[in-house]
C-alpha cells in the first residue's frame, strides 16, 4: 500500500492569458484544419489561501470572491457523492438578504477539479479555502479605479456589479477556468502529484480544463481558447468532440472514475499544440482595437456550418485556401523571426509578404462572409482596417475569431510613434453605416495588450494581500 500524501495546502497564486483568435476562427471547429491563436499579456488571476474560521469551528465550504466588483461573492459547500459520481458543489446563502447569483463557470470549474482531486487523494478531505479572482483591466471597458491612493497594485475596483461589466472579449471565461483550476491543483495536491511547471502538469491541467470549460458552456466549443490559456501563443488543431460528450455528468454513477482517466488520457487526446510554429518577430506587435459596436451575433457560427454544410464543394475549396493562407502567414511570422536579426531593409520591404499573405486572406473571409450571409468582415470593418493599414508602419489586421463588429487585430512596427500614431487616428474615426445594414461602428479605442507568448505561470501570492482582504 502507497502511503497517503501528507500534504499542508499553503497560498498559491496563478495567472493565465487572454487570447486573439488571428486566423482560422471557423475553420478550428473542425478537425482537418488549424487556427492560430496568440496570447495576450492581460491576465486573470487567482488567489487561494486557508480560510480564516474562529478556532474550534470546522467548515466544508470554499468562497470565492471577485473582490473588483460589487456584489461578487460565491459561497460553496461540497460533498462526496456516491457511485463514484464525483464531489458535488452547491451554493449556499451566505445571508438571506445577500443576492447570490449563480457563475456556472466557477461552479462547474470547482465541481470537475475538485472531483479530480478527490479521485487522486480519495483519503484526504478538501479543506476549506478562500479564492480571489482578479483580472487586468483589459478585460473590461469600463473605467475603474485604484483600490487605494498608495496600492501599487495594477488592479482596479470597478463600481459595478459584476453582471454590468461590459467586456473587451479577450476570452475571459477560459483564462478564467484555467487559471482556477490550475491554482486548485496546485494548492491541494502536493507536487509528486501535481506541478504547474512541469510538461505532464500542463497536460492535466488542458485535459482538465477543456473537460471544465466544455460542460459550462453546454458542451460546445472548439476547445482552442483553453489551448491558448495554457500554453500561450501556438497553431491549434482541435480534438474529436466526442472525446468530451461521452463523459458522464457530475453525480452520474462513474463520473469521478471516467473524468480521471480522460485527464489522465494519453492517446485518446488527439488536440495538436504547436507552440514553436509561432513566433513574433522582434519589431512587430499585435494591437487589438475595441470597437464599441455592440450588435453581437451569437448565431453566427451555426449560420457558417450550415452554409458550409449546404455548399460543401465550394465551401471545402474556400476553407482550404484560408487554411493555405494561415500556414503562409505562421510560416512568414516564424521566418522572420528567425532570419530577421540584422535584416534592415524599409518596412515595406521587409514585411511586404506578411502584408501580402494578411490581404489575401481577408479577401478569402470577405468571400465567405458574403457566402454565408454572415458578418464575418462586415462593409465597415473593411474600411476600418483599410484605412488603418494605409498608415505609415501598420502591416495590416484582420477583425479576429468569428468575426463580426467587435474588434480588429493589427499587425504594427513595434514603435511608440507608430502607435500614437493610430491612437490618434482611430480616436477621430467615424464609422458610417452602410446601405441596408444599419449598424454603426461608434469609438474605436486601442486596448492595452499586446502578445504573449507564455500561457499560464504561477505568480508570488504575497502580491494579492491586499485585494484577499477587501470583504474579507
Amino acid at each position: 500500500m502507497s502511503q497517503p500524501h501528507h500534504h499542508t495546502p499553503t497560498p498559491t497564486a496563478v495567472s493565465a492569458p487572454g487570447k486573439v483568435f488571428l486566423a482560422g476562427g471557423y475553420l478550428v471547429l473542425d478537425r482537418g484544419y488549424t487556427g492560430l491563436i496568440f496570447g495576450l499579456d492581460a491576465r486573470i488571476h487567482v488567489a487561494i489561501e486557508p480560510i480564516r474560521t474562529k478556532s474550534g469551528v470546522s467548515l466544508s465550504e470554499i468562497i470565492v470572491r471577485s473582490p473588483q466588483f460589487r456584489e461578487a461573492t460565491w459561497e460553496y459547500g461540497y460533498r462526496l457523492t456516491e457511485a463514484g459520481g464525483g464531489i458535488a458543489v452547491y451554493g449556499l446563502r451566505a445571508s438571506h438578504d445577500s443576492k447570490q447569483s449563480k457563475n456556472p463557470f466557477i461552479e462547474t470549474t470547482l465541481t470537475y477539479a475538485l472531483t479530480y482531486i478527490s479521485t487522486l487523494q480519495p483519503d484526504t478531505p478538501i479543506a476549506p479555502s478562500s479564492i480571489s479572482i482578479l483580472a487586468d483591466q483589459a478585460y473590461y471597458s469600463n473605467p475603474g479605479t485604484p483600490l487605494s491612493p498608495t496600492t501599487t497594485s495594477p488592479f482596479l475596483v470597478f463600481p459595478t456589479p459584476l453582471t454590468s461589466a461590459h467586456k473587451t472579449g479577450l476570452g475571459s471565461s477560459a483564462a478564467l477556468v484555467t487559471s482556477f483550476t490550475a491554482a486548485l491543483l496546485s494548492y491541494y495536491l502536493p507536487p509528486s502529484l501535481f506541478t504547474l511547471s512541469s510538461p505532464s502538469g500542463k497536460l492535466i491541467l488542458h485535459n482538465l480544463a477543456q473537460a471544465a470549460h466544455c460542460a459550462a458552456q453546454g458542451k460546445v466549443g472548439s476547445g482552442f481558447d483553453i489551448a491558448s490559456a495554457v500554453y500561450g501563443s501556438c497553431l491549434y488543431r482541435r480534438f474529436t468532440p466526442s472525446l468530451l460528450s461521452a463523459l458522464p455528468s457530475p453525480g452520474d454513477s462513474g463520473f469521478a472514475g471516467a473524468l480521471a482517466a480522460l485527464v489522465a488520457g494519453g492517446t485518446q487526446w488527439d488536440t495538436e499544440i504547436a507552440q514553436q510554429k509561432v513566433k513574433m518577430p522582434r519589431g512587430l506587435r499585435l494591437v487589438m482595437c475595441d470597437v464599441d459596436c455592440g450588435s453581437q451575433t451569437p448565431g453566427m457560427v451555426k449560420q457558417v456550418l450550415k452554409w458550409r454544410a449546404e455548399n460543401a464543394e465550394d465551401a471545402e475549396r474556400l476553407w482550404g485556401e484560408i487554411q493555405k493562407g494561415n500556414d503562409g502567414f505562421a510560416e512568414e511570422l516564424t521566418r522572420l523571426a528567425t532570419e530577421g536579426e540584422g535584416v534592415v531593409e524599409g518596412a515595406a520591404g521587409k514585411y511586404g509578404k506578411l502584408a501580402e499573405i494578411l490581404e489575401r486572406n481577408r479577401v478569402l473571409i470577405r468571400e465567405m462572409s458574403v457566402k454565408s450571409g454572415v458578418p464575418i468582415e462586415p462593409p465597415q470593418q473593411t474600411k476600418l482596417l483599410d484605412a488603418c493599414k494605409a498608415l505609415d508602419g501598420v502591416v495590416g489586421g484582420v477583425v479576429p475569431g468569428a468575426g463580426g463588429y467587435d474588434a480588429i487585430v493589427l499587425l504594427v512596427e513595434d514603435r511608440d510613434e507608430v502607435v500614437e500614431r493610430l491612437r490618434k487616428f482611430l480616436d477621430a474615426w467615424k464609422g458610417t453605416a452602410e446601405e441596408g445594414e444599419g449598424v454603426t461602428i461608434g469609438k474605436v479605442g486601442i486596448l492595452g495588450v499586446r502578445e504573449d507568448m507564455v500561457g499560464v505561470r504561477s505568480e508570488d501570492p504575497e502580491g494579492y494581500k491586499e485585494w484577499q482582504a477587501v470583504g474579507a
